[in-house]
């Protein structure tokens, strides 16, 4: 993969090159040197999206059922969008994945899936598919503002929130704790509200006769987890405090920031320190896993590591970053090398295969 990345790279440099020779040189000033400026642009912009998203070959799913996916929005009028100031109310983009002909109505597991900070609700796709495979019903959310894209109702296309990319570049838990606690609470309840009311409204319409979609009569709404990626996974962690009908957790890295309950002298976070109430999975990269020690908000999550039973399991995925939990690593392995300092030491269908069958047997054990 490095040999492929620094041919196109090179490959550019020469695109570059030859783009603005074409361009500027005077004798060029002719229709055959614009020509040539226009294609070699257009060659330089072919090269980099095979640099940043060449063809993959994708993890192919392990369960019985194939997998279905319908879209669709919910509209929670309670809320008020949190970055907006014109009084709209917050609407989320919603996606399920779920087996195809499966037999038993209402008889799959529900797991709700909330993304991490400027990711989309497609981030986890492939352990999706994987779980739906072997007949779970897997209900992704856009978060909107805080997802890098998100499509609502009316066809309008929303990007990342300028402010909330502002409050994650500033925090520093180390450093300034009582800023950080009220970026916490802030993004925590934009997060668990959305995970709370799509819940809701999930489990409103499956107690529905006649539903505009199929998947909600697949659903069992007795049976549900939750699983999130870095500031999603925070959600989740919270969320299985707050409800009673959560049965499982699955955090992909992320800190008990709902847990916060504020800063002491010293200015390390407090944290409830009552049982967590569920069953919950831990999963972590190189990212995190030398810092948990170390860094204030992951104080819980160090905590957990001495309580290790059926019910609370911490795995450790050595060789990978951040982002190799999810699957920018498969779609994009140059900006997953960007982001994280390095290449991963194993292929990401490799960890990825990896990741899906250690949350398919955590859930399998907890909801079915």
């Amino acid at each position: 993969m490095k040999e492929r990345h620094i041919i196109l790279l090179f490959a550019m440099i020469v695109e570059i090159f030859l783009f603005f020779y074409c361009l500027l040189r005077k004798s060029n000033h002719v229709p055959v040197g614009y020509i040539c400026a226009i294609l070699s642009l257009a060659l330089l912009v072919f090269t980099g999206w095979l640099l940043l998203f060449p063809n993959v070959i994708p993890v192919e799913t392990s369960g019985e059922y194939q997998v279905m996916r319908e879209d669709c929005f919910y509209t929670d009028m309670t809320r008020f969008e949190t970055y907006t100031d014109d009084e709209s109310y917050r609407e989320l983009s919603v996606s399920f994945w779920f087996p195809d002909k499966y037999l038993e109505k209402q008889n799959c597991p529900l797991v709700v899936f909330s993304h991490g900070s400027f990711g989309v609700k497609e981030s986890n796709e492939t352990l999706y598919r994987e779980l739906a495979s072997h007949g779970y019903v897997v209900c992704s959310i856009g978060h909107t503002y805080q997802s890098l894209t998100t499509k609502l109702s009316n066809g309008k296309t929303i990007l990342v929130s300028s402010e909330f990319m502002k409050e994650i570049a500033s925090d520093n838990p180390q450093e300034n704790p009582k800023q950080s606690l009220v970026n916490f609470e802030k993004w925590m309840a934009i997060r668990t509200g959305d995970l709370n009311f799509v819940l809701d409204t999930i489990i409103e319409k499956t107690l529905e006769i006649n539903n505009e979609l199929y998947v909600y009569g697949l659903i069992d709404s007795s049976r549900i987890g939750v699983i999130g990626h870095s500031l999603g996974g925070s959600a989740v962690l919270g969320i299985g405090r707050q409800r009673d009908d959560i049965s499982a957790v699955i955090s992909l890295e992320a800190p008990f920031l709902c847990d916060i309950q504020g800063v002491n002298e010293d200015g390390d976070f407090i944290f409830d320190t009552s049982e967590y109430p569920v069953p919950v999975l831990n999963i972590y990269s190189d990212a995190s896993w030398e810092h948990l020690q170390d860094w204030k908000q992951y104080a819980e999550n160090e905590w957990l590591l001495g309580m290790e039973s059926e019910d609370v399991q911490n795995i450790y995925f050595s060789g990978i970053g951040h982002f190799s939990l999810t699957d920018l690593s498969l779609s994009s392995p140059f900006l997953t090398m960007i982001f994280e300092g390095g290449s991963p030491k194993e292929p990401p269908q490799k960890t990825l295969k990896k990741l899906n069958e250690i949350c398919l047997e955590f859930l399998d054990s907890h909801l079915k």
